[in-house]
């Protein structure tokens, strides 16, 4: 049975503006136990910043966190799958752009969702290291 990324996305992914804060978004994925939040302008999706992208664009610059903006930290060259499309080709994306996480769109560019190398290894890989940790609960 083809399998499609709808099955295996997280729905209803976190979104802030480009003008909010590193420190804000940083705050978000840590109450939220998430580590990317996409950026949207209205219903556009216009970036993905990850919990790594805040470190090595926004701290490891020496920014000030509460006034650097996640328009300067996001990844803005986005490749993005819609939910209909089948899961190989999420994992395909993966692969050629050596990326953990896929921002999900529809009519457009409006995000619904996103898959992450963690949500794949969870429903192809279950008894793998990586299935294991993903589906694990959080440490905290």
């Amino acid at each position: 049975m083809t399998q499609h990324v709808r099955d295996v996305m997280t729905t209803d992914p976190m979104t802030v503006e480009p003008l909010t804060s590193v420190q804000t978004v940083a705050r978000m994925m840590r109450d939220e136990d998430i580590g990317a939040v996409l950026v949207t302008e209205g219903d556009h999706l216009r970036g993905l910043v990850s919990d790594r992208d805040l470190v090595i664009r926004a701290m490891a610059e020496g920014g000030d966190p509460d006034r650097t903006t996640v328009a300067d930290a996001c990844s803005e060259d986005l490749v993005t799958v819609k939910p209909d499309d089948d899961l190989g080709l999420a994992v395909r994306v993966m692969r050629e752009h050596s990326i953990r996480r896929v921002p999900v769109v529809d009519q457009g560019d409006h995000p619904v969702g996103i898959i992450s190398i963690g949500d794949l290894a969870i429903e192809r890989d279950p008894g793998s290291a990586l299935g294991d940790i993903s589906a694990a609960r959080p440490n905290r």
